[in-house]
């Protein structure tokens, strides 16, 4: 079982981590989507404005970092949801401001998931840490 493994060529060791599966990844930014919508409405910023955008990608980047790659397409969906839902058009009706400009939003939100998980998943070197015994000296 790994515990500990690097990037290649580095010298910075992090605990392996599980990544979330597709169905799960989706579920969370559905769910943080919300958490967003509520914390945009306490700031006063449920509009379309930069803010609002801001947050969903940064969203979508947090989310896509403990994903895996093919989590990204629902993980955009989701924030896509709650930002034109809330953000854009209030009390959770969605709105269509034509297929480009869903599309536009939709494709930057999955890109930044995607971005993140792609990075979080560049192959790391096992590192095998010995079992260290407190009876022996080191």
């Amino acid at each position: 079982m790994r515990m500990y493994s690097a990037r290649p060529g580095g010298t910075r060791y992090h605990p392996v981590l599980e990544r979330l599966s597709a169905g799960t990844a989706g579920s969370v930014a559905l769910l943080a989507g919300g958490g967003v919508a509520l914390v945009l409405g306490v700031l006063g910023e449920l509009h379309s404005g930069p803010l609002p955008y801001v947050g969903y990608l940064a969203l979508c980047a947090l989310v896509g970092r403990r994903s895996r790659p093919a989590a990204a397409p629902l993980i955009g969906l989701a924030a896509w949801l709650c930002r034109n839902a809330f953000a854009e058009h209030h009390h959770g009706e969605l709105g269509w401001a034509g297929p480009w400009v869903e599309a536009g939003h939709y494709a930057v939100f999955t890109a930044a998931a995607l971005l993140a998980a792609l990075a979080a998943a560049l192959p790391r070197r096992s590192v095998r840490v010995a079992l260290l015994r407190p009876d022996r000296p080191v």
